[in-house]
């Protein structure tokens, strides 16, 4: 093709054929013999993300040499600006953007030019292949940008090239990503591993470091929806990286954190975080009070529990004296009291999907979920016992009162409940527990059940001196004359109603040797579990039958103070 009629703004060699470059590849002399005569856009630096990078357009002619450029300024105040920078010599060197090479071992054996770019550095006599940007080109080969000028070349790889396996590697000062990789320890190999598929967001791991004049605009090809990387990290700044935990004496992970590379999601290079315990740690309550009250029942094998007492304490069961003379004897008369407490259910429901059951597996969560079961039933019946259900009436999760009987709401005839007045303060507590407890009738060994800040506050209690009363929890149950204190978490702030003024619960004192927990024989807690198939769940119900009561008169002591 001969030159174009009109009189272009300026003309040169925009790339030039049969010359090696550094990296071993040639582009052959006929690897654009398609563009011969095509019109592309002009373009400074490759600037595919901004309209006003288009200066004009350039006519491409197809010489022996390679192909040579003829550009037309489009009269923009951009191109005007160009076309200055051309007159006064301060820009003389074009570069090209093609798409669709393929190669032949190291040879470039066919491309298509798609823009023509005004270039910042200086011209030289030889054509190298400075900058590479492969993408996917209507899957066919890859793109890249051919550059005439002087200087280090450097070569960047994407997804789609179609160079033959005989390729030889890079010969050029940067090693290639893969060969960096090949040369890490396993921690430096994962760290990178993590940086590249942060940095390049999906795209190929075989990418070299463009050189210093090469700006990030220029690898985006904006006529072939080609994606930019918008992080890097090159050879020299990797090797920086290496060195500077060397001599910090720290991990390659510590540098990448604090490095300014650029890199967003820097989390994403930082280890999966490891649990500290095989299974989850549980937030709850105290427990431990549980098994004490649990342990501490006495246990019937009928559910229906009935207690008969013989009232003895009428004068008229009183023995009487005979006196010598023509009297009718008495009988005595003996007063039987009798009550009776029928069962009730407890239980604990749950479900989990099977496929939760098989992706979970760090620890068996059908056992937790079941230990969780038991131990919340547990509580709950161990609540009941001592101080009721806590729910309102008409709750229809309600524990049955009159079957499980707590002992805070027990007839007087089985609990004494000791009241205070407001004014009552913690100094006095273990003076009135002990006169309170002269009245029980129960076994022998009877425990404390307080809240836990109360119990603190009776051991910092102090003489006239300053020197604490109670050094231990020990030598203050002694001086109470129990023999042992246990902790409720639930007795914090607990208040209830005795005919109709509020108290709050301060202590209960009990031998739970006197509270008899009655369940048939197969009613005691178990564990059915069954298989939905319609909604694919395991569903475990655990659940009890029991009663609950008192059984010897007198046998408990509940400490409450009027509320102000």
């Amino acid at each position: 093709m001969a030159a174009p009629n009109d009189v272009a703004d300026f003309d040169g060699w925009a790339t030039v054929a049969g010359i090696k470059c550094s990296d071993g590849r040639v582009i052959s002399h006929h690897a654009f013999e398609q563009n011969d005569g095509a019109v592309v856009p002009l373009v400074w630096q490759h600037g595919h993300d901004n309209v006003t990078n288009v200066l004009g357009h350039a006519q491409l002619e197809k010489k022996a040499e390679g192909v040579y450029a003829y550009g037309f300024f489009n009269g923009s105040q951009q191109a005007e600006h160009a076309r200055e920078l051309i007159e006064h010599g301060d820009v003389t060197a074009m570069s090209i953007f093609a798409n669709n090479l393929k190669q032949d071992g190291n040879v470039v054996k066919h491309g298509n030019i798609v823009e023509v770019s005004l270039v910042l550095k200086g011209a030289n006599p030889k054509a190298t292949i400075e900058n590479v940007t492969m993408a996917h080109s209507d899957g066919e080969g890859y793109s890249a940008i051919i550059k005439m000028g002087d200087g280090d070349v450097s070569h960047e790889d994407f997804e789609g090239s179609e160079e033959s396996d005989s390729e030889d590697e890079s010969s050029n000062e940067d090693k290639t990503i893969g060969e960096i990789l090949s040369t890490l320890t396993e921690e430096q190999l994962e760290a990178v591993n993590y940086l590249i598929a942060a940095a390049i967001d999906g795209e190929s791991e075989d990418s070299e470091e463009t050189n210093e004049e090469t700006e990030e605009d220029m690898k985006h090809n904006v006529f072939e929806g080609d994606k930019t990387p918008e992080n890097t990290l090159s050879h020299a700044a990797f090797a920086e990286l290496v060195e500077t935990a060397k001599r910090n004496n720290t991990t390659l992970l510590d540098e990448l954190k604090h490095a300014d590379y650029g890199i967003e999601n820097i989390g994403y290079l930082f280890p999966d975080a490891k649990s500290i315990t095989d299974e989850p740690i549980t937030l709850d309550r105290d427990q431990s009070w549980v098994s004490v009250v649990m342990n501490g029942t006495k246990h019937s094998p009928f559910a229906r529990i009935k207690s008969v007492l013989a009232d003895i304490r009428d004068d008229k069961a009183r023995a009487k004296g005979y006196a010598k003379k023509a009297q009718k004897k008495t009988e005595e008369v003996i007063k039987l009291l009798t009550r009776t407490t029928s069962p009730t259910t407890i239980y604990k429901k749950q479900k989990l999907d099977r496929d939760d059951i098989v992706d979970i597996t760090d620890f068996n969560v059908v056992s937790w979920l079941k230990n969780e079961m038991k131990g919340k039933l547990n509580e709950e019946i161990a609540r009941a016992i001592l101080i009721g259900d806590g729910r309102t009436i008409t709750d229809p999760d309600r524990v049955d009162d009159e079957a499980i009987r707590p002992i805070l709401k027990e007839n007087d005839l089985y609990a004494i409940h000791k009241t205070l007045e407001a004014n009552t303060t913690d100094e006095t507590l273990v003076d009135d527990i002990v006169l309170a407890s002269a009245e029980l009738e129960g076994s022998g060994a009877p425990t404390l059940f307080i809240a836990k800040k109360r119990l603190v506050k009776m051991l910092l209690l102090k003489d006239k001196n300053g020197r604490r009363l109670y050094e231990t929890e020990a030598s203050l149950a002694g001086a109470l004359g129990v023999s042992k204190i246990v902790t409720i978490p639930q007795f914090e702030g607990l208040e209830h109603e005795i005919k109709g003024v509020n108290y709050e619960l301060l202590a209960i004192v009990v031998d739970l040797r006197d509270y008899t927990i009655g369940s048939n024989a197969g009613a005691e807690l178990g564990m059915a579990e069954s298989f939905d198939i319609d909604f694919n769940q395991y569903k475990y119900l655990m659940e009890t039958r029991l009663s609950g009561s008192l059984t010897a008169p007198y046998s408990a002591l509940t400490i409450s103070r009027k509320k102000a």
